[in-house]
């Protein structure tokens, strides 16, 4: 049998002929169909049941769409002085920007984008309020066109549209009111002013912004207040919900709940303004003549420990950054910096053999043939004993090395080293300011602490030298020094004030606090024994001084160049009962002279006590 007979036969066999393979093919395809309807059936009762795809919630994902939510930034609180002057607070710098697509609609279908037969009138309004030119607006209006033909949905306007002020903000809203016009917006982005400029800008600090490709995210503090207090002063931010378009921008009106935001709390520091600009006036004639390494000048309130103004050198612009860089200092030397402080810790010497009975401020001393011997080492005064014997009381006012190291000789190291510790020097102020340094102690070995005596061999920080000065100036009882008044919770009127906060006990008594502030005198009065004598004055007051010129350490030892020094002067005003303590220090100048500090504290003083005198006069009461 032929092959093509064997296929007949196998097609009839089969019943494979047209009509019944079209049934077989429809069945199937039947079959399929409602198999798959079933399926989809079963798929979507699920999803409307379960209400999640793939593990996707769908209502969320639709609100998601729908919905959106905005942080509303809290205001960061301000930073003034003790009488309300600002000296740091919040400014919103703004950005315009025109909505042009054709979807922005208000409630009843309000047209809220820009009408392209408005765009001269809004070309005009930017250029009269902005540095804008009418040109320039109605080049970006008619530029707002994607690639494929359609309308962006918005423009903005070049750097030119940026740091708008709330004030223009404000003009060119109105503009857009009274001409009845829409589609210009504006974005808010934070800022921080400074409107004293340089102004004790280690301690007060500056801002940046938490992330410097978005600014929109806020300010955080950088150095001084700004950092140490930054959760205080930031507050906490806000949040608004509202319904957005499919493009994801939010519909006008549609605002569905609010978180407010909480501003930050206010910080009035105990600076007074007028004295603080007047020490910076002060200080960079100063700088620009003799060019120290650094200076630094706090003044205090004796009574409370309140500072009054502080500052150093080199500086900065907190709100302009003028002054930061690479070359720039950026610790707060007042505390942060530690230091030999030479011969101002004689004061501390001398009060201590007092409250010991050591100190007889008419006995006399002897100065050894070639100095003074400290093992390996010789020990001199600046005159090298040229003037002859000196009282205890002269050694003060002549600031003899050699008459320190016999008094702390006479006390024994270990009960000298005690008075160091209640004085408070090696450990912190506990400012509460970023970085602060505890010092350092002299060691245990008993050249050291004899050195420590006339302020070598010791390492102090400026917050610690004013502190320690206090007990003299305060009839011996030591207060810590304090920068912040009040901080001030603007939300809630709770204020939490700041009160002087007295350090350990009494570290001597009030005739010994009385006497060294007598014998300080000599130091500006005294023609012969005073190594300030006429050089730091304010008339009609006695004042109480200590000058100090302290050798500085390197690599090797102590530096032996001309210019190697730390000088400073404390004044303590008047000095029967001091109001103030003044505290200055400039090291490694290129030149010197003994006048250079008294430029900076003698205008300052006069000014301070011209204010105490005018303030006493305003408050006594007329004879009857």
């Amino acid at each position: 049998m032929s092959i093509k007979n064997k296929i007949k036969n196998f097609v009839k066999k089969k019943n494979l002929n047209p009509m019944n393979n079209r049934k077989k093919v429809g069945i199937i395809l039947f079959a399929t169909s409602i198999g798959l309807f079933f399926l989809f059936a079963f798929r979507l009762t699920y999803i409307v049941a379960v209400g999640k795809v793939a593990g996707v919630s769908l209502p969320e994902k639709t609100a998601n769409l729908y919905q959106g939510s905005k942080v509303v930034k809290a205001k960061r609180g301000a930073i003034l002085d003790r009488n309300g002057e600002v000296i740091a607070e919040d400014a919103t710098s703004y950005s315009v920007y025109a909505i042009l697509s054709e979807s922005y609609l208000g409630e009843e279908n309000k047209k809220l984008y820009a009408q392209k037969k408005d765009f001269q009138a809004l070309a005009e309004i930017l250029d009269r309020n902005t540095e804008l030119t009418k040109d320039e607006v109605l080049k970006y209006l008619n530029s707002g066109v994607n690639e494929d033909g359609s309308v962006k949905f918005q423009v903005e306007f070049g750097i030119k549209g940026k740091n708008i002020t709330l004030e223009t903000r404000q003009k060119i809203e109105d503009e857009l009111k009274q001409n009845k016009l829409a589609g210009l917006y504006f974005e808010g982005h934070p800022a921080r002013i400074y409107p004293n400029g340089v102004f004790a800008s280690h301690f007060i600090g500056y801002t940046d912004s938490v992330d410097a490709e978005d600014d929109s995210k806020g300010l955080v503090g950088k150095m001084g207040l700004e950092e140490s207090y930054n959760d205080i002063l930031k507050g906490q931010d806000g949040k608004i919900e509202y319904e957005k378009d499919v493009y994801g921008n939010p519909l006008p009106g549609t605002v569905a709940s609010k978180k407010e935001a909480i501003d930050g709390k206010d910080i009035y520091t105990t600076l007074d303004s007028r004295i603080q600009s007047r020490l910076e006036v002060l200080l960079d004639p100063v700088v620009e003549e003799f060019k120290p390494e650094d200076m630094t000048a706090m003044l205090m309130k004796a009574k409370t420990g309140e500072i009054l103004a502080m500052s150093q050198r080199p500086s900065f612009n907190p709100e302009t950054k003028e002054g930061l860089g690479k070359d720039t200092v950026w610790r707060n030397i007042l505390v942060e910096d530690k230091f030999e402080p030479g011969s101002t810790m004689k004061l501390f010497t001398a009060a201590a053999a007092m409250q010991e009975g050591k100190f007889n401020p008419n006995a006399t001393f002897a100065y050894p043939a070639g100095g003074y011997k400290l093992d390996d080492r010789t020990v001199n005064d600046h005159d090298f004993g040229a003037v002859g014997p000196l009282t205890f009381r002269q050694a003060i006012s002549w600031s003899s090395n050699v008459g320190m190291l016999t008094l702390e000789q006479m006390m024994g190291g270990d009960k000298w080293k005690e008075y160091l510790e209640k004085f408070g020097f090696g450990k912190s102020t506990n400012s509460g300011l970023v970085g602060e340094s505890s010092g350092e102690l002299p060691g245990d070995n008993w050249v050291d602490q004899a050195m420590s005596s006339f302020g070598q061999a010791i390492s102090v920080t400026n917050f610690q030298m004013m502190q320690a000065y206090t007990a003299i100036a305060n009839d011996g009882s030591m207060l810590k020094p304090q920068y912040i008044s009040k901080i001030v919770d603007k939300g809630t009127g709770e204020e939490k004030v700041t009160q002087p906060e007295k350090v350990g006990q009494p570290v001597i008594t009030p005739q010994a606090a009385s006497d060294i502030r007598t014998y300080m005198i000599d130091t500006v009065e005294d023609p012969n024994y005073g190594i300030a004598y006429d050089v730091y004055k304010i008339p009609g007051y006695h004042i109480a001084a200590k000058t100090g010129t302290a050798q500085i350490t390197g690599d090797n030892g102590y530096m032996a160049g001309l210019t190697d020094y730390t000088y400073s002067v404390v004044e303590m005003v008047p000095a029967d009962n001091p109001e103030y303590i003044l505290y200055l220090t400039m090291k490694k100048p290129q030149t010197y002279t003994r006048e250079a500090l008294a430029k900076i504290a003698n205008p300052l003083m006069q000014v301070v006590m011209d204010s105490m005198d005018s303030e006493s006069n305003a408050t006594v009461e007329p004879a009857k």
